[in-house]
């Protein structure tokens, strides 16, 4: 399916369900399979039903939940995003369904029982009708989408305590699909699993909605999540050409790989984002499996794809490398928004139709972000003559933490650290870590007279932070070392706790 000129990601996924009605879009292994023409009926059915039911009009936040969200957390996001209603599945999230009722917000619990639907959004009122029929409203009602439409609301981990809100609108994300598409030759022959969140835009945009607007298929595990032990069972079954997942993943599948080795299929590519691939894991991959290992860049802020290293057909791919800029302007500049000359270090800045206007309500990270016309991602590379990018470090007021490809706020554990009673001062960290990439440890001085014990602080990190921000170590101290100045830095402490690796 060639790429068009449409520029809602809504028309894009009607275009592929008129192209391909019968083609599979979504199974999940053992319950059901959508094709096109019935996922799409699903959705604006769906869609109906919370506009006539809820009351649910264009530019309202629908919040979905996930369980692995804590409460506290749950809070900021639901009062941030300003979300109108809270849907959940059928199990429920009691979390979530707390804060929702804490902030006045509806709840509707979600399911689909087979595919033929429709899909039940149990909770929402069901008003009846003049004719004794009930709500739930026809496609044919809804609203166009416009370009300039908020189609997605995110939040992506910043330097401030709070992490950032992120508007993508509907010509955002039609733009970043079309470039994954591009790209990745992606085609009505593809399939895919899929093995990472739908909540962060690597396995949402990527995986997922690229493929449905290829008229391609994926697969959503059974177990909700990924599994190393049918990962292959379902890539063979479903006939799948490709699959994209962060490092770690890639990890796995190696470790399985090596120790139960199983048939593969035939793939036209294998994608690694969202974290550096060392090139070592790249050769063992394409040794493995068969297949070219592509290399990308992306965040939040870009509806995903900034650069990726092309196919065989299309260019040579570079190990260490994350590739050529896809369907935007790359710029690599220096401090005064200067570009730098072909290899030299500078920042590396991107702009085009998938880059988000701003963030919400911060006009602050705005300021520092959007500067000289360029989105700022905070990262330093160096291109080649060829175009090529190679990422070399971060600017130094950044200091997310990378763990797998989640990335943490280190700002924002500290708050939390400091919320314990008995903690006097606290600094949260990055160390290196042989399965994630980074790992997050903290360091913290107690209060005097109090009997700080690393089990207190972590059952009270627990509480209040999602899991993968929890730190694996904590290091109780009287005292932190600090600069000439006073300054608690990160990459001090984490030098003065955690001895250096030995080669």
């Amino acid at each position: 399916m060639a790429t068009t000129e449409a520029t809602t990601l809504t028309a894009l996924l009607k275009e592929a369900a008129a192209a391909f009605p019968t083609h599979r879009a979504v199974a999940v292994p053992g319950r059901l399979e959508l094709t096109h023409a019935a996922l799409d009926a699903l959705v604006d059915a769906a869609a109906a039903r919370l506009a006539a039911d809820a009351g649910v009009l264009p530019g309202h936040v629908v919040a979905l939940s996930f369980p692995n969200t804590v409460e506290e957390e749950f809070e900021f996001y639901l009062s941030d995003s300003e979300a109108r209603l809270l849907v959940t599945n059928a199990e429920g999230n009691a979390a979530a369904q707390a804060t929702a009722a804490k902030l006045g917000l509806a709840h509707a619990a979600a399911s689909l029982h087979d595919a033929a639907g429709p899909v039940h959004l149990a909770g929402l009122p069901v008003p009846a009708l003049e004719n004794g029929s009930h709500g739930g409203g026809a496609a044919g009602s809804l609203s166009p989408n416009d370009p300039s439409d908020v189609a997605l609301f995110l939040h992506t981990s910043g330097t401030t305590s709070r992490p950032k809100g992120v508007p993508l609108k509907q010509r955002n994300l039609a733009a970043s699909v079309q470039n994954i598409r591009s790209v990745y030759r992606l085609a009505e022959t593809d399939a895919t699993v899929v093995v990472l969140p739908l909540f962060h835009v690597h396995g949402l945009l990527c995986a997922l909605l690229s493929s449905l607007a290829s008229g391609a298929s994926v697969v959503l595990p059974a177990a909700g999540r990924f599994s190393a032990s049918t990962f292959w069972a379902d890539m063979r079954a479903s006939g799948a050409t490709w699959y994209t997942a962060v490092p770690t993943i890639h990890q796995i599948i190696l470790d399985r790989h090596a120790s139960r080795p199983e048939a593969y299929p035939a793939l036209r590519f294998i994608r690694s984002c969202s974290a550096s691939l060392a090139p070592a894991i790249l050769e063992r991959l394409e040794a493995a499996f068969g297949a070219s290992v592509l290399e990308a860049y992306a965040m939040t802020e870009a509806s995903h794809l900034m650069t990726s290293n092309p196919l065989p057909e299309d260019g040579p791919r570079k190990p260490g490398s994350v590739g050529r800029a896809v369907g935007q302007e790359l710029a690599v500049l220096d401090e005064e928004g200067r570009l730098v000359a072909a290899g030299s270090p500078g920042e590396v800045c991107v702009r085009g139709d998938n880059v988000t206007a701003g963030y919400k309500g911060n006009p602050e990270a705005n300021e520092a972000a959007f500067r000289f016309g360029w989105f700022h991602t905070g990262d330093i590379g160096v291109v080649d003559d060829q175009g090529y990018v190679r990422l070399v470090g971060r600017i130094k007021v950044k200091e997310l933490i990378n763990r797998g490809g989640e990335k943490i706020s280190p700002i924002e554990v500290d708050a939390v650290l400091l919320g314990l009673p008995g903690v006097a001062q606290a600094v949260s960290f990055g160390v290196p870590d042989d399965k994630y990439g980074e790992e997050i440890n903290c360091a913290l001085i107690p209060r005097d007279g109090s009997a700080l014990r690393e089990e207190e602080v972590l059952a009270h990190c627990r509480r209040n932070l999602a899991s993968f921000k929890v730190p694996k170590k904590v290091f109780i101290t009287d005292d932190l070392p600090k600069t000439a100045t006073g300054k608690i830095q990160r990459r001090i402490v984490a030098q003065h706790f955690v001895q250096p690796t030995s080669a």
